[in-house]
């Protein structure tokens, strides 16, 4: 379905400091603004869901996978482990030969019978996200959406409903800003093609890409136009306020499409009256030019304040961003503290649930989304709307730096405190309850901002502190105002 009457009824005025966009980066550069309201909203959700589903095994990655028969090539094309992939051998030996069944019949099965929208926004709503982004065309080819590009997509096959439309439709009526995701560049490499394997298939060619069977064979001009009317496609039917991609986007064979595309994007933004987002992992190098797009962090985040906004993409799923029978969820107080630590360095999370194949969201996914949006129902204002301070924080966990970096860092402590700021207020966030009955900030001395008032939000109880040259010594309350971080708003 078109998003286009939702949107115009929705539309505010546009901004009048640009008239055009020309498809070079001199023109993005001069007149691209990171906007503001994308930095205000900190908190969004991902959904990783397709045919990869179906199977629910190893990852999202299945479809490349389980035609890696000799050796694991990472998406760089870089040798891994060598011999049959983990889910290669799965696949012979529960659904058959590579040839006879192949990826594309998992897409029969992907029925998706229990899928809601409403549940959906319901349940985001209430976890306190701000906005939504789908994966609307991921490696694999299969569009989730309506498109007028290919057949491989939900409407016409699978579940046979716009599932990108119905989410797009729900979220807005609930006031929820909607984007998409677009991994499809990558969808030229994806599978591995030999003549065993249904890949390589001509009947199949619009699925599996026409490449041959040279990995390291460069991106054919039809792929990329392939490529840019299907992007177009989903920008102009959508009208999505945000467009993330994914890593492939950002290789050398794809350099003169990217300011065309920012271009583009960004002139519609225009048309529509609306300030519009692209969310980029500039992955290796510097594809888009810092400050043309949004920069996205994969499962990593920044040791210190980037004054650009910024955002981490990670998973609730420590082993997965689709949904698989053995995901291994984080905790919702790893999840919080993220979300603490990224919002006082400037940047926002975006958090990636994963749907089963029948639409339904697991239990345990649920209840850490409940969990992060009762946490933010008390914390929220510390969050929503805030500005980074003089010093992200201070403590003695250091966070590590880069895309996938994230499981090389510890938990936080009591010891370690996170400041955002908002109104004349401070707010020092404790990522856990300190030990003993005191906490000392040592960032706000008596030399520093003088404080006319605390209090611990979520609580009642009357705050005492003193303020010296050493620090700001507060007092704890008796009873804790919830199991995860907890706020001390100072007013100044």
């Amino acid at each position: 379905m078109s998003c286009k009457t939702e949107n115009k009824k929705e539309a505010e005025p546009a901004p009048v400091t640009v008239k055009k966009y020309e498809p070079n980066w001199e023109s993005i550069k001069a007149n691209y603004k990171d906007p503001v309201w994308f930095n205000n909203q900190k908190f969004g959700i991902f959904i990783h869901w397709g045919a990869y589903s179906v199977p629910a095994f190893g990852s999202e990655w299945y479809p490349r996978q389980m035609y890696m028969d000799t050796a694991t090539f990472s998406a760089q094309l870089k040798l891994g482990k060598k011999g049959p992939n983990d889910t290669y051998l799965h696949h012979k030996k529960k659904w058959g030969d590579q040839k006879e069944f192949g990826y594309k019949d998992f897409i029969p099965m992907f029925k998706a019978e229990k899928f809601n929208a409403k549940d959906w926004i319901d349940l985001f709503k209430k976890s306190g996200a701000k906005y939504v982004i789908p994966v609307a065309d991921h490696h694999d080819g299969f569009a989730m959406y309506k498109s007028n590009t290919t057949r491989w997509n939900a409407f016409d096959m699978g579940p046979k409903r716009d599932v990108l439309g119905e989410l797009f439709k729900e979220g807005r009526q609930q006031g929820l800003i909607m984007g998409a995701s677009s991994h499809y560049a990558f969808n030229w490499s994806f599978y591995n093609k030999k003549d065993k394997f249904d890949t390589t298939d001509p009947e199949f060619s619009d699925l599996y890409s026409t490449k041959g069977k040279n990995l390291e064979e460069p991106v054919s001009a039809e792929f990329k136009q392939k490529w840019w009317d299907r992007t177009v496609d989903l920008i102009d039917n959508y009208q999505p306020d945000i467009l993330w991609f994914d890593f492939y986007l950002d290789t050398p064979d794809f350099a003169d499409l990217r300011p065309k595309l920012a271009a583009y994007y960004y002139n519609k933004g225009l048309e529509w009256g609306k300030e519009v987002v692209i969310n980029d992992k500039n992955f290796d190098h510097e594809a888009f030019p810092e400050g043309t797009v949004i920069y996205d962090l994969e499962r990593g985040k920044l040791p210190g304040i980037r004054k650009l906004p910024w955002q981490t993409d990670t998973s609730i799923g420590k082993n997965s961003w689709s949904y698989v029978t053995d995901w291994d969820s984080k905790t919702a107080n790893q999840l919080i503290d993220d979300l603490v630590d990224i919002v006082s360095k400037n940047g926002n999370l975006l958090l990636n649930v994963g749907p089963k194949a029948d639409g339904t969201i697991p239990d345990d996914q649920k209840e850490i989304l409940l969990q992060i949006g009762d946490w933010l129902a008390i914390n929220g204002e510390a969050i929503y709307d805030t500005k980074y301070w003089r010093t992200f924080g201070e403590g003695p966990t250091e966070v590590k730096k880069g895309h996938h970096s994230e499981g090389q860092n510890k938990d936080f402590t009591g010891q370690d405190i996170r400041f955002t700021q908002k109104d004349g207020k401070l707010y020092a966030i404790m990522m856990a309850w300190p030990e003993g009955d005191n906490v000392v900030i040592k960032s706000i001395t008596s030399n520093d901002e003088k404080i006319k008032e605390i209090r611990m939000l979520g609580s009642t109880e009357k705050i005492v502190w003193k303020q010296d040259k050493s620090g700001l010594t507060v007092t704890m309350p008796k009873d804790k105002p919830g199991d995860f971080a907890y706020t001390l708003e100072l007013s100044l």
